[in-house]
């Protein structure tokens, strides 16, 4: 499979080679036949990369705030290390996919192997969508043509929020792409339409399709013509699909709207509002949302839960679907839409194009190499690794944004040979892995897991997998070093034991935080104390969405059995022994509070009297350290703040230890793994306290869903 990635940190595209994607359930596998550039969208991602690091922070000032935050709590140098990863990762580009379907995912209905589809799929000779985001393409309407279906829903979605009726004058202010697609269907409604452009050739296109047009390039007044277009009464809406950082768009909108005039904003402007304006006329504003009801709803796009047609009667797919209605009835013109084609193989050069010529329109990609010799499962990377012999051969089987950014180059660190990485979609396999030096790329895990060339399997995907994936691997002979949770219920976790008691492998947890250097001066300085000793470990985690996937219970198993899990371990291994109680309270008694295990206290009791208090909590303020850890003992108090400042208080011979760079042990923990494996010796965690941890973590889930 080759994809087309744009590097955020230069705006450079480039063409991938990366293995073809598995279907999955809920998913249509696609071979494309044509994309097109949205030239919108695309030039405006594409100058984003380009731009200097000040210039990408003043077009994002909510980020660099954050960012200023983030120097706060976590410290400098761990501040910049997280955005240099950020802008390095590579986004796909492209939304406007056409292709015939080469194999239909469980579950998926009223869609079949060979049917002509369009998609929101990127540039991508192959593509896995959601069957949500697909509709099929009636027989007459062309893979040419169906391409701006996508771009044209967009429109559509700004014309239903206003809801214009038959004869009503509606503003299209600035016409490239979407604008001259929205002028298109807005006609096919009965409108009367006036176009606003700086471009005279696109203009000159929307006179071609029955609009007026107005050009502030050539000294033309908008607000005037507005006016004048509208027979003095004012224009019933304005749709604006400009891309600008100037408010110039909605001021002129609220100045040629009527009373009570409807403005869409379907682009990207400058929102500096005059209250007035709108005051006086009470103009309504909305800004409408890409292609309609569904979009980045998880449970319409990701699972495939559509809403009742009677009570959403226009979602996404059924957007798709009426464009390609209109396409069918010879209704939409988009041939004269078209000013380019290039061959996919090419791809980069489209994008040279689009940044260079402001005036290009419909730039289509043509995808008419072999269908067969796209679906690849493997690809071999270049790897550059320098690897000392007998070092442990390492499968990894996910590549996210933890994996990159903090696993593969903890274990590159420590010492390993990388040999293969996995990901489902396959480019990010390719992105990561020549990144880090791995010498292969592949789409398929089983093939890490039954390959004879690796010996040790590292596990970092979405936490319903990791209990199958740790038991197979173990039943395989590898060792398994797995990202936590290690399991999500009891019966997962039992199937982990049984094979691990079959395999006797290294299996290891990523607890990193108990190979943190400040953990490990803290642990140092609580070994010499033999009485019980009080722990309050307080994770300032922040709210996240509901509907983010650590928070379904399917998925992601809940923020408890997902994160909370490390300061279960933590404070088992401060202690150094036996949980022998647990007590969980979640917040929710008064009917104003949402009842979440996300907000809930953890207590624990100890086989040698000690006790501790875990609080995680996502309602905190964001300028609170995240992290938190104190311990009393002897007369003394430790506390540590974010793995960065660690202060002893009455503690005989010891004050402080702090450190310029966050470190949450990640890069010693993998060393640890990889030394017991190099030498023979014992895992580093004691594979009784990952089970005992990985119980009493479920223990504590089930607790808190007893009170939801």
């Amino acid at each position: 499979m080759k994809q087309v990635l744009q590097d955020l940190s230069s705006g450079k595209s480039k063409l991938v080679t990366a293995p073809a994607p598995k279907v999955t359930a809920g998913n249509l596998l696609i071979d494309t036949t044509i994309t097109l550039i949205s030239t919108g969208t695309e030039r405006m991602l594409v100058d984003f990369g380009k731009a200097n690091l000040l210039q990408k922070a003043m077009q994002q000032p909510d980020r660099v705030k954050d960012v200023l935050g983030k120097v706060k709590t976590d410290g400098l140098m761990t501040t910049v290390d997280a955005v240099r990863s950020k802008l390095g990762q590579p986004i796909p580009l492209g939304y406007c996919n056409v292709g015939q379907v080469r194999e239909v995912g469980a579950g998926v209905d009223g869609f079949h192997a060979g049917d002509r589809v369009l998609s929101n799929g990127p540039h991508a000779d192959v593509v896995r969508v959601a069957k949500n985001l697909c509709a099929r393409i009636p027989d007459n309407v062309s893979d040419e043509e169906a391409s701006f279906a996508v771009a044209a829903s967009i429109g559509l979605q700004g014309i239903r929020l206003m809801q214009p009726t038959l004869g009503e004058a509606i503003v299209v202010t600035g016409v490239g792409l979407i604008g001259l697609l929205t002028v298109q269907l807005l006609l096919a409604q009965g409108c009367r339409v006036l176009a606003i452009d700086f471009d005279a050739d696109k203009l000159e296109l929307a006179r071609k399709f029955g609009a007026e047009t107005c050009n502030p390039g050539a000294g033309e007044d908008p607000v005037s013509a507005g006016m004048a277009f509208s027979r003095g009464a004012g224009v019933d809406g304005v749709i604006i699909t400009a891309s600008t950082k100037s408010s110039d768009p909605v001021t002129q909108a609220a100045k040629m709207s009527r009373q009570r005039g409807r403005i869409i904003l379907v682009g990207v402007v400058g929102l500096e509002l005059n209250r007035a304006d709108f005051y006086e006329k009470e103009l309504t504003f909305q800004v409408s949302c890409s292609y309609g009801p569904g979009r980045y709803d998880k449970s319409y796009e990701d699972d495939g839960q559509d809403y009742p047609i009677g009570f959403v009667r226009w979602t996404e797919q059924r957007n798709f679907e009426a464009v390609l209605d209109m396409m069918a009835a010879g209704k939409l013109d988009v041939a004269s839409l078209i000013t380019h084609r290039y061959a996919f193989e090419k791809a980069p050069d489209a994008y040279e194009l689009l940044t260079s010529d402001k005036t290009a329109l419909g730039i289509l990609l043509e995808y008419k190499h072999s269908v067969e010799d796209r679906h690849i499962k493997s690809v071999k990377l270049d790897s550059k690794a320098d690897v000392a012999p007998g070092s442990p051969v390492v499968g990894f089987i996910g590549a996210g944004n933890y994996a990159s950014r903090m696993l593969i180059p903890a274990f590159k660190k420590a010492g390993c040979q990388l040999h293969t990485i996995a990901s489902s979609g396959g480019t990010n396999s390719v992105v990561h892995g020549t990144r880090a030096g791995f010498a292969n790329a592949t789409s398929d895990s089983a093939e890490i897991i039954s390959s004879s060339e690796i010996n040790t399997v590292a596990i970092v995907t979405r936490h319903n997998n990791h209990a199958q994936l740790t038991a197979s691997a173990l039943r395989a002979g590898k060792n398994v070093f797995v990202e936590k949770p290690l399991a999500m219920t009891h019966e997962e976790l039992a199937d982990v034991e049984k094979a691990y008691a079959e395999s006797k492998q290294h299996l290891m947890v990523g607890f990193n935080r108990r190979f943190a250097p400040q953990i490990q001066t803290m642990k140092k300085l609580l070994d010499s104390v033999l009485e019980p000793k009080a722990f309050v470990m307080v994770m300032n985690a922040g709210a996240i969405p509901a509907k983010h996937w650590t928070q379904d219970l399917e998925v992601g198993g809940g923020r408890i059995i997902g994160e909370a899990c490390h300061y279960i371990d933590l404070m088992r291994f401060l202690a150094g022994s036996e949980i022998t109680s647990v007590q969980a309270r979640c917040m929710g008694d008064s009917d104003a509070v949402e009842v979440s295990e996300d907000k809930a206290a953890i207590i624990l009791g100890f086989a040698d009297g000690s006790f501790g208090t875990i609080h995680y909590l996502a309602n905190g303020g964001a300028a609170f350290p995240k992290e938190r850890i104190e311990v009393f003992a002897a007369g003394g108090t430790l506390q540590l703040d974010n793995f960065l400042k660690l202060k002893g208080f009455g503690w005989k011979g010891f004050k402080k230890q702090n450190l310029m760079r966050q470190d949450k042990g990640q890069t010693n923990c993998s060393k640890a793994f990889l030394d017991a494996i190099k030498t023979g010796g014992q895992s580093p965690i004691p594979v009784e306290e990952l089970f005992e941890v990985a119980r009493v973590t479920i223990d504590v889930a089930e607790q808190l869903r007893k009170q939801n």
